[in-house]
């Protein structure tokens, strides 16, 4: 008779782990399906179709984008741009006013030696299928000297486009000119400090008042502040594997996290100050003690919880049986 035993913890410890009410505001959880994306090093949550996101490979796969239905996993188009030269290193994908996608070929492997980067801007398709679309490619450089880089956001309002560096001693969040040129040579300006973590990626809510930026294993909150960014708190992330993406949804109230790798997981948590957050600083999971944590502290505690409730239900139910 320990079937039912068993049956009954299990479910017990099912629903301790389940996917929180709050969840249900905004994107669920889901798994990259398609085998052409091995390296998924941007997140992007599309205006124009709910609960689409759009996302890249990193290098090596040419000139595409791929929108990815959240509720299926599958790949729903895949962009082929025109209009721009042979990609190198695409690291970071916004969307900008108007659904104007912007995609970042702003990595640098060899750590600064890129002479220049780039940015792809494109409209994004009101019809989701594979199509071509014609690109404008956009010259960057910075003004302190050339540095890798992952992270690309643009101001939902202005259309203003940010980035930060990637640097294990942190980097700077520069910010480029008002309007980009196509016909020359776009500068960024550092702006601010964006210290203590290594940036894979970034993303600005969709009233543009918040900017995270992510690690491998952490991440931090600041209030935007009109690029003055201000510091508010730091993050866990979900550990993933090579933590590599983040975007808040279109609603504002998640982020969702991603990783590289096949069959990818995207997860999500409520975001610090939306309103899927009832205490306004992100959900217990979300919070960290440091860059350096893996973001499994709340996922432990949660199991430890589940595994908990699930042993005293069993050990209460084998009392009763002994009792009759």
């Amino acid at each position: 008779m320990r079937r039912p035993f068993v049956i009954l913890a299990a479910a017990l410890l099912v629903g301790a782990l389940a996917v929180p009410a709050s969840a249900a505001d905004g994107d669920e959880d889901f798994t990259i399906k398609d085998p052409r994306i091995t390296e998924s090093s941007g997140l992007a949550a599309s205006r124009l179709h709910p609960g689409i996101y759009w996302t890249h490979n990193d290098s090596d796969d040419g000139p595409y984008i791929y929108a990815v239905d959240s509720r299926t996993g599958e790949t729903v188009a895949r962009l082929t741009l025109t209009g721009v030269g042979t990609p190198r290193d695409v690291e970071a994908i916004s969307v900008g006013p108007d659904n104007r996608i912007y995609v970042g070929d702003i990595g640098d492997n060899l750590g600064g030696g890129w002479p220049h980067v780039w940015i792809y801007e494109l409209p994004e398709p009101k019809t989701l299928k594979d199509q071509t679309i014609r690109a404008t490619q956009y010259v960057v450089k910075y003004s302190d000297g050339a540095r890798d880089a992952e992270s690309l956001v643009v101001h939902p309002k202005t259309g203003r486009v940010y980035i930060v560096d990637k640097n294990e001693q942190g980097g700077h969040l520069y910010e480029g000119p008002a309007e980009l040129s196509a016909s020359g040579t776009n500068v960024f300006r550092p702006v601010a400090d964006v210290p203590d973590l290594e940036a894979t990626d970034a993303t600005l809510s969709p009233d543009g008042e918040r900017l995270v930026v992510r690690s491998y294993f952490g991440a931090i909150a600041y209030d935007w502040n009109a690029g003055k960014i201000k510091r508010k708190e730091r993050l866990g992330v979900p550990f993933l594997g090579q933590g590599e993406s983040v975007t808040y949804t279109a609603d504002g109230t998640r982020l969702m996290y991603g990783a590289e790798g096949a069959d990818s997981s995207v997860e999500g948590q409520d975001a610090p100050g939306g309103s899927g957050s009832s205490s306004g600083s992100g959900s217990p999971a979300a919070k960290g003690n440091g860059d350096s944590g893996d973001g499994l502290g709340g996922n432990l505690k949660t199991g430890a919880i589940a595994v908990a409730v699930a042993c005293a239900a069993l050990l209460g139910l084998r009392g009763l049986r002994r009792r009759r």
